[in-house]
C-alpha cells in the first residue's frame, strides 16, 4: 500500500498511514497473524530485495488498491504470479473506479471520511479479519492460477495453443471492423462462430468479445448488446465497461428502469465515474423528455433536476471529462428559468475540453462539446469551426444524433423564450446527415 496522505481517483485524500494503523494492522492481529508493512523492513542490501522476499514468502498479503498506485499493482502482479492463494484485496469505497484489469477481482471496500481516515474501522476491521481467516482455506484467488490450467507448468504445446489463439483473435478483430460496415447480420455471424468454440462465448478472448459488444453499439443494435452481456463470462460481464454500456443499451431499448438499476448498482460497488454518471444522466434526461411531452409538469421538473445532478456528479468525479459537464450545462439552460450555475460551469467545461484537445488525443465528443458550447454561447463562428472538426471525427453514427438532439432541445427552448438563432438548425441538419436510424425504438 502507499504511505502518507495521497490523492484518490475520486478527488479526495486518503490517509494511508491511518488506514494501516486503524484498520489493516488491527484486522491482521485479530486474525491471529503478525502485521508487517513494507516500510517497516529493516534489512540491509538492495531495498527491493526484502520486499520481494516478503511478497513471495509471506503466508498472507493484504493489498490496498486505492488510488491505482503503480507500485502496488506491480507488487500485486508479482504476488499473483507466484502465490495461488491468500492475497486479500481492499480499496476505499467511493474513491474512484478500479482499473479494468483488477475490476473483476473480489476486493473489499472500506469507508473513509472527508479527512481520509477510516470512519467504520471496527466494522471494516472485522470484515477484513474474516477474509484473512477464510483465506486459510487455500482457495485460489490469483487470476493467473485460476485461469491458466496447469500453471506454472507451461509446456510447449500450451504456448503453441496461445500463438494460435492470438492469431485467431487478430483475424476476428479485422473481420469485426469489416462487419461493422456490413451490418447486423455480419456481426451476428461472428457471434455464432464464437459460440461454437470450446467453452462458447464465456471462454472466448475477452478483447474480441468486447469488440463485438461495442460493434453492436456502433450500429445501435441495443437488443443484441443486452443479449451478449448475458452470454459473457461472469468476470468480464461484471467489469465497469460492460455494465456502463449495458446501462446505455437498456435505456436506448426502452428499459430505463433496468438501466437505472444497473448503473446505480455499479456506482454502489465501484464508486461514481464520469462515464457511469453520464449514462445515468441520460436515463433521467429521457424520462424528463417523456414526462414533458405528456404534460406532466411536476414530474418533468423533478426528473430534469435528477438528470442535471447525475451529469454534474460525473463531471465533478473527473474534471478532465467534459462530456458530462456539457450535458449538465445544456440541461441547466433548459430549466425555466435557466439554472444560474451554468454561468459558472461553462468556463470550467470549456477549459476541460481545451486541455484535452491540447493534449493531442481529441475525439468526436471533444469537438462536439465545443459545438454545443458555441451554440449555448450563441457564438456562430466557434460552433461552425468546431463542427468542421467534429464531422470527420465521427466513429459511430449514433454519436452525431445525440449531439443534434441536445442542440434541438436548446434551440426549441430558446424559441419558446422568443430567441431565434437561424444558424443553429443548420448545424443540427449537418449532424443528422451522418446519423443512422435506431434498430429498436427508444
Amino acid at each position: 500500500m502507499p504511505f502518507g496522505r495521497k490523492p484518490s481517483l475520486g478527488g479526495g485524500i486518503v490517509d494511508f498511514d491511518a488506514v494501516y494503523t486503524e484498520l489493516i494492522a488491527p484486522a491482521i492481529e485479530t486474525a491471529g497473524l503478525e502485521p508487517l508493512r513494507a516500510d517497516e523492513e529493516v534489512a540491509g542490501g538492495i531495498i527491493h530485495k526484502p520486499m520481494f522476499e516478503r511478497l513471495i514468502l509471506c503466508d498472507y498479503a493484504v493489498a490496498d488498491l486505492t488510488g491505482a498506485n503503480a507500485n502496488v499493482f506491480y507488487e500485486l502482479g508479482l504476488r499473483h504470479g507466484v502465490k495461488p492463494s491468500s492475497t486479500v484485496l481492499v480499496f476505499a469505497d467511493s474513491s474512484g473506479v478500479l482499473p479494468f484489469d483488477v475490476a473483476p477481482l473480489r476486493a473489499m471496500p472500506y469507508k473513509l471520511g472527508p479527512d481520509g481516515k477510516p470512519t467504520a474501522a471496527i466494522k471494516d476491521r472485522q470484515a477484513l479479519a474474516e477474509k484473512l481467516l477464510a483465506a486459510r482455506g487455500g482457495l485460489a484467488d490469483s487470476p493467473v492460477f485460476q485461469l491458466i490450467d496447469g500453471f506454472p507448468d507451461i509446456q510447449r504445446l500450451k504456448t503453441d495453443v496461445f500463438r494460435d489463439r492470438v492469431e485467431y483473435a487478430w483475424q476476428l478483430k479485422e473481420r469485426l471492423a469489416n462487419a461493422r460496415k456490413s451490418g447486423r447480420e455480419s456481426l451476428q455471424a461472428i457471434e455464432t462462430e464464437l459460440a461454437t468454440l470450446p467453452g462458447g462465448l464465456a471462454d472466448a478472448e475477452g478483447g474480441v468479445v468486447i469488440d463485438l459488444y461495442l460493434s453492436y453499439r456502433a450500429i445501435k443494435a441495443w437488443d443484441a448488446m443486452i443479449a451478449l452481456a448475458a452470454k459473457m463470462s461472469k468476470p468480464l460481464a461484471a467489469t465497469p465497461l460492460v455494465q456502463e454500456q449495458l446501462g446505455l443499451a437498456l435505456n436506448r431499448a426502452g428499459r430505463g428502469e433496468d438501466a437505472e438499476n444497473v448503473l446505480l448498482e455499479l456506482i454502489a460497488k465501484r464508486g461514481a465515474s464520469s462515464e457511469t454518471c453520464g449514462n445515468l444522466g441520460r436515463v433521467y434526461k429521457d424520462r424528463w423528455d417523456a414526462a414533458a411531452k405528456l404534460g406532466d409538469t411536476f414530474a418533468a421538473r423533478g426528473l430534469l433536476n435528477k438528470a442535471i445532478g447525475a451529469y454534474l456528479r460525473g463531471f465533478e468525479t473527473d474534471w478532465r471529462d467534459a462530456y458530462p459537464g456539457v450535458n449538465a450545462v445544456t440541461l441547466m439552460e433548459l430549466k425555466d428559468p435557466p439554472d444560474p450555475r451554468r454561468d459558472r460551469l461553462v468556463p470550467v467545461v470549456a477549459y476541460a475540453v481545451e486541455r484535452r484537445i491540447a493534449a493531442g488525443k481529441p475525439d468526436y465528443w471533444d469537438f462536439a462539446t465545443l459545438v454545443e458550447l458555441g451554440v449555448l454561447g450563441m457564438n456562430e463562428a466557434q460552433a461552425f469551426a468546431a463542427l468542421e472538426q467534429a464531422l470527420p471525427a465521427i466513429r459511430e453514427r449514433w454519436e452525431p444524433e445525440t449531439t443534434a438532439r441536445n442542440l434541438s432541445l436548446i434551440r426549441k427552448t430558446r424559441e419558446r423564450r422568443g430567441i431565434v438563432v437561424p444558424w443553429a438548425q443548420q448545424i443540427e441538419t449537418e449532424l443528422m446527415k451522418k446519423a443512422i436510424p435506431d434498430e429498436t425504438p427508444e
